[in-house]
């Protein structure tokens, strides 16, 4: 399942996935779950999670140590304080992937809805709030730039105002998201440098990152200043980062922690264990330098 499929219907994860054995060496997913070392902030993004109810999953990002979670909005809020459970990456101000920040049909749309949710996040305690580029529709890379800085500059003064980060993420449009407009680190830096606002980053999103442009750990050393926010994901198929996938993370965690990043790094791979929440601790320790 695509999360574009949950945001537009709130679907749970795919039932086609098919249940694999463990395979990283590094983690015995029988023992006890380990005490995390802290130099990284983790947290989970529900969506690839949905099959499990939202109020047993915080339960079990609890007893992960894992004290947050990515990808929900204000109706979710309520059960995550219960749990002691941060909202490290807030949402529902979007339309959805396509119609986004580029192409000025949809501002007017958009500056309701951004305009609405950052008092709500900020009022509950909150920081980030995801934000897309959408789709091209045949604009140039130029032209949809110019468009999403005329736009969020008119929802940014009031997330300056309440300590909100506006984040947007990149995604490929190779594989995944066909024509999104936010497809490589430097048009995001372009974008963040034409809004010249510390409340305006980048949610990098390795996995994308990886298909679109490679050299992830370069990429994000000499941009860091600008990246708000990551995701992980194995390539190729968006399942575990274990050693069945191209990318290792252990090295690329070492990159961001050298940084000096703060924020917080959200497992968004889809599990293919049957187990899905030992997959996530897998995960977690991999990503855990």
């Amino acid at each position: 399942m695509k999360r574009r499929t949950f945001i537009t219907s709130a679907a749970t994860a795919s039932a086609g996935i098919m249940a694999t054995p463990p395979l990283w060496s590094g983690t015995d997913n029988s023992a006890p779950y380990q005490e995390l070392k802290g130099n990284i902030n983790h947290s989970a993004c529900y969506w690839c999670y949905g099959s499990i109810p939202l109020e047993r999953f915080l339960a079990d990002l609890n007893s992960l140590g894992v004290k947050a979670i990515d990808l929900v909005g204000p109706e979710d809020w309520p059960l995550l304080k219960k749990y002691g459970i941060h909202a490290s990456m807030c949402w529902g101000a979007e339309i959805n992937l396509t119609d986004g920040w580029c192409d000025p049909q949809f501002h007017s749309q958009l500056i309701e809805n951004y305009s609405a949710m950052i008092p709500k996040v900020a009022q509950a305690g909150y920081t980030n709030l995801i934000c897309f580029s959408g789709s091209r529709r045949g604009m140039d890379d130029e032209e949809g730039l110019q468009h999403a800085a005329t736009g969020l500059k008119q929802v940014l003064s009031l997330a300056e105002r309440h300590g909100v980060i506006l984040q947007m993420e990149l995604l490929n449009s190779k594989i995944d998201h066909k024509d999104y407009m936010c497809d490589h680190t430097s048009w995001g830096v372009a974008l963040c440098d034409a809004l010249g606002s510390d409340h305006f980053k980048l949610l990098y999103d390795i996995y994308h990152m990886q298909i679109m442009e490679g050299d992830v750990i370069r990429t994000l050393e000499t941009h860091h200043e600008y990246i708000g926010h990551y995701h992980t994901g194995g390539n190729p198929g968006r399942h575990e980062i274990d050693e069945t996938q191209e990318l290792f993370y252990p090295a690329i965690m070492k990159s961001i922690v050298k940084t000096g990043f703060k924020g917080y790094v959200a497992q968004e791979f889809i599990p293919s264990w049957e187990d899905k929440i030992a997959a996530l601790n897998q995960g977690v320790r991999i990503c855990d330098v």
